[in-house]
């Protein structure tokens, strides 16, 4: 055959090949390649079917064999890119979508495809800056739109992020991506009901397993659990491994009171590879694992990342939330001249705390797990520092320089509280007050407990006895309702301690 020839076959194959006909394509690729085995396209085009056929490590050395022959290529920088990143291979990516971007800056597609590595190497702002750079070139371009929303959303923006997802369902209204990054949107801004009807669009189109799971998310944050456990089974159903829906499962019906299938789930979350730490955990409330000192640090974490949008709502709306102003009226009848140099806020939260702790101190800082929560105390301005840490480690590099200290709702995530009192007793000067709240465990418990509802309790004789065993001297105590869960009063301490 002719280089004539040769150059007609590779035109039928890409023919071939756009009309979705790929096991043809890729067999003219092959007698180009026959002919020429240099021939750039013939090449590149093949990797690329190898990849859409789902051999994204065929493909990667069909499109650098390519780029060996002509390494000027954009479209196949940013293919080699694509599946580089298949194979998780992210760093390698995205020096590919950087290469293209250089041979072509105007390259939308290479810029919304490093939006997507950026992402999944956590730097957020990077991606959104790189979505947006992809628009400027290409307004229409729909999978610009859908994963800047995913960013958006990513960084909390979530309001910003039902608008990205509504444009790219504008550019493209069959697409089951943007329906999901609309529904998580949705979700996080506690629009319920929309976000399943987001959710229930992209089932229509794409039915995965994913998606399934996030509506049974939505469904049980609305109170709907008999429907939330549907939607998870129909998760398994199409993912029968699938551990995460395993383990909301669990959560489900542990809600519907279905104890002993809520065990069994459990275990089989466990067996399926959810994370040990949580399972056993809540396994321990149900009383069917060892008792630990404290909830697991990323259990605490997740639960307020995905609490934060909602969380001063709920806990004062709904759950009649009242501990800081009661640690507030216990606290100001053993303050001295005001204001105190230093007050710590340890597991602030939102800031519920911050409003009667400003005016008691010049400098205020707030420690919490969850950098989402402390998004939403920052926007306060109330505190002078804040920081995401977990509180035992930040102590534990704390000077003592502090006059107060405050942990409200805190200690119910931590079982043996003689590291945290140690540590807080070292962070505060001689006669600094250290006030808390607790659950209650009953009089003839001489300890703590994890209870069903995965929160700690305390018996007041075992605070006194730690707290002294710290160096605290016990100042005050009160007994006090902190909070309803489902119509009940929720009985706690509220304790003041001097630092001897």
């Amino acid at each position: 055959m002719t280089v004539e020839d040769a150059s007609n076959l590779l035109g039928q194959a890409v023919r071939l090949h756009q009309q979705g006909r790929l096991e043809q394509a890729q067999a003219l690729y092959r007698r180009v390649l026959d002919l020429d085995p240099r021939q750039f396209d013939a090449l590149h085009l093949l990797g690329v079917i190898e990849r859409q056929r789902g051999h994204p490590g065929r493909a990667v050395e069909l499109i650098e064999e390519a780029l060996r022959v002509d390494p000027q290529q954009a479209r196949a920088h940013c293919n080699l890119g694509a599946a580089l990143q298949d194979l998780g291979r992210t760093d390698a990516a995205l020096a590919n979508y950087e290469a293209a971007l250089r041979l072509d800056p105007g390259y939308a597609l290479a810029w919304d495809n490093r939006g997507n590595t950026l992402r999944r190497l956590g730097r957020l702002a990077d991606a959104l800056d790189s979505y947006e750079r992809a628009l400027g070139i290409a307004p229409a371009l729909a999978d610009a739109w859908c994963h800047r929303a995913i960013a958006l959303h990513d960084l909390g923006r979530h309001a910003d992020a039902v608008a990205s997802a509504e444009q790219a369902l504008a550019m493209r209204p069959a697409y089951a991506e943007a329906f999901v990054a609309l529904g998580h949107a949705l979700q996080a801004l506690d629009r319920h009901a929309d976000s399943v009807d987001a959710y229930d669009s992209a089932l229509a189109l794409a039915p995965q397993a994913d998606t399934w799971c996030a509506r049974g998310a939505a469904l049980k944050k609305s109170g709907d659990l008999a429907a939330a456990l549907h939607s998870y089974e129909r998760a398994l159903a199409v993912r029968p491994d699938y551990a995460l829906a395993e383990h909301y499962r669990a959560n489900t019906l542990r809600g519907l009171g279905q104890r002993d299938a809520a065990v069994a789930s459990y275990r089989r979350a466990l067996d399926l590879g959810a994370d040990a730490d949580e399972i056993r955990f809540s396994l321990a409330a149900l009383g069917e694992a060892e008792q630990p000192d404290a909830a697991p640090a990323d259990y605490v974490k997740h639960l307020f990342d995905q609490y934060a949008g909602r969380f001063d709502r709920h806990l004062v709306d709904v759950l009649g939330y009242r501990t800081p102003a009661l640690l507030d009226a216990l606290l100001r009848p053993h303050l001295a001249a005001l204001p105190l140099d230093a007050a710590l806020d340890l597991g602030c939260g939102t800031g519920l705390c911050a409003t009667f702790l400003r005016p008691l101190a010049r400098h205020v800082t707030g420690v919490d797990l969850s950098q989402r929560m402390l998004d939403k105390a920052a926007e306060l301005d109330l505190y002078d520092d804040l920081a995401c840490a977990d509180i035992a480690d930040w102590l534990a590099e704390r000077p003592a320089s502090c006059d107060l200290a405050v942990a409200a709702d805190v200690l119910v995530y931590l079982g043996d509280l003689a590291p945290l009192f140690a540590r807080v007793r070292r962070a505060l000067r001689p006669g600094g007050l250290f006030a808390l709240s607790c659950e209650a465990l009953g009089e003839d418990d001489r300890g703590f407990a994890l209870q069903p509802s995965n929160r700690f309790a305390h018996a007041l004789d075992y605070v006194r006895r730690t707290a002294q065993a710290a160096g605290f001297e016990v100042l005050a105590t009160a007994h006090a309702v902190l909070r309803e869960d489902h119509g009940r009063g929720i009985a706690g301490h509220l304790v003041l301690l001097r630092a001897a």
